[in-house]
């Protein structure tokens, strides 16, 4: 504000020409004429401590000065002897700062069965806890100790992977390697995924976006499913060559016949137009999930895809913990995040419409359309079936790497 700007211009005029006690006086009649909540003003716009400013005030009351240590600044004239007035705490109290370094980091600070490693260590609590090692301590001294040892409130970061596959960078070798061949030929080249599940109804979505000042949109206040809209499953197919991807937004199951029907629909509306004379079909996809390298069902219905479509189908399977590699997770599915963020997915036909809609200046678009079948889960593939497969393993890890030939339809 324009008072607290003029004071805080005055303080800098004087701060160099008064000593300790006249300045600390001063600042004490402009709180006192400011009335209720002048304290906290005059502080806060000359940056000395509340405590300096209350001292000011209770002296021009009559009242005995009070001991402020942390006072002088700058070039502020002093009334005290140099090094006079109260010493930080960890001067008189050596282990101060060891003690409570330990009690926060207990693990790498040599104390593993430190009480505070399993609860939250709040100041409050490490407080209580220097107190019973004989410190005395309050919260607010702790929390300054803190920021002093370089320590700070932070989140969780989503970084780690978990354990490395010996043959991680091998498979991503040999990923990208078929990758550009199946390019080179004209041949098209698909990234398949799930994308997470959203509540479908008026519930709060992640995001910001532009609205008129306190007309925020209204949404529930608990993210209870809705029983009649339940949840929407977006299955995605992107196609690498061409910037393009499908959407198919699923109502019961994240199922591997799900997700090849996805395939089976992406194909006749927007591959097959355009890849006419394909012979072959490269799908990049996650390890685990309804498209994971261990689901027979998976094999199953890729199996009757290529027979279906007459094509061979080559499948390569990112290693275990490598979901984010996959093209679809930062080349498609991120995009359509930042389209509807902040707005409420009240409908099947919402999220339809938000899909279909999302545009990049890469030129990116999709297709997107409800897939209303219900599909269930717990399908059990038996041996023979799984026998009677037209797979083809690549020597190098094939469970990760193969391929289905089309023949003759195969009965379930």
């Amino acid at each position: 504000m324009a008072g607290e700007e003029v004071l805080r211009k005055k303080y800098l005029l004087l701060e160099g020409r008064l000593d300790e006690r006249s300045l600390r006086l001063c600042l004490g009649a402009e709180a006192m004429a400011l009335g209720y909540g002048g304290v906290s003003r005059v502080a806060a716009a000359t940056g000395v401590s509340r405590t300096t400013v209350h001292a000011g005030v209770r002296e021009l009351g009559g009242e005995r000065p009070a001991a402020i240590r942390g006072v002088d600044r700058g070039e502020r004239k002093r009334i005290r002897k140099v090094g006079a007035g109260r010493k930080p705490q960890p001067v008189h109290d050596p282990t101060l700062l060891a003690d409570l370094d330990r009690l926060v980091d207990p693990v790498t600070r040599g104390d593993p069965m430190s009480p505070l490693r399993w609860t939250c260590k709040s100041t409050t609590k490490l407080a209580l806890q220097l107190r019973a090692l004989g410190h005395a301590v309050s919260q607010a001294t702790v929390w300054r100790l803190l920021d002093d040892l370089g320590y700070s409130m932070q989140s969780n970061r989503k970084t780690r992977e978990g354990t490395d596959h010996p043959d991680r960078n091998e498979q991503f070798e040999f990923i990208h390697r078929t990758v550009n061949e199946f390019l080179s030929r004209g041949l098209p080249v698909i990234s398949v995924d799930t994308k997470k599940k959203e509540l479908v109804g008026p519930f709060k979505n992640a995001g910001r976006e532009w609205r008129r000042k306190g007309e925020p949109e209204t949404v529930n206040m608990h993210d209870f499913a809705d029983p009649e809209l339940g949840k929407a499953i977006p299955y995605g197919v992107y196609d690498i060559a061409r910037n393009e991807g499908w959407v198919s937004v699923g109502i019961t199951h994240d199922t591997a016949e799900f997700a090849i029907e996805t395939i089976r629909r992406w194909w006749y509306r927007m591959g097959k137009p355009v890849y006419p004379k394909a012979t072959e079909l490269l799908i990049t996809a996650d390890g685990g999930g309804s498209n994971g390298a261990r689901v027979r069902l998976w094999k199953l219905e890729l199996q009757r895809l290529a027979n279906e479509l007459g094509l061979i189908l080559q499948i390569r399977h990112f290693p275990p913990g490598t979901s984010k590699w996959n093209k679809i997770e930062h080349r498609m599915f991120c995009h359509i995040t930042e389209n509807w963020r902040a707005r409420p997915l009240t409908s099947h036909l919402t999220i339809v419409s938000l899909i279909s809609n999302t545009r990049t200046a890469q030129g990116l678009t999709i297709q997107a359309d409800l897939d209303d079948t219900t599909y269930a889960t717990g399908k059990k593939v038996t041996d023979d079936e799984m026998n009677s497969l037209r797979i083809t393993r690549c020597d190098f890890h094939g469970e990760w790497n193969y391929s289905l030939s089309p023949k003759s339809l195969i009965t379930a």
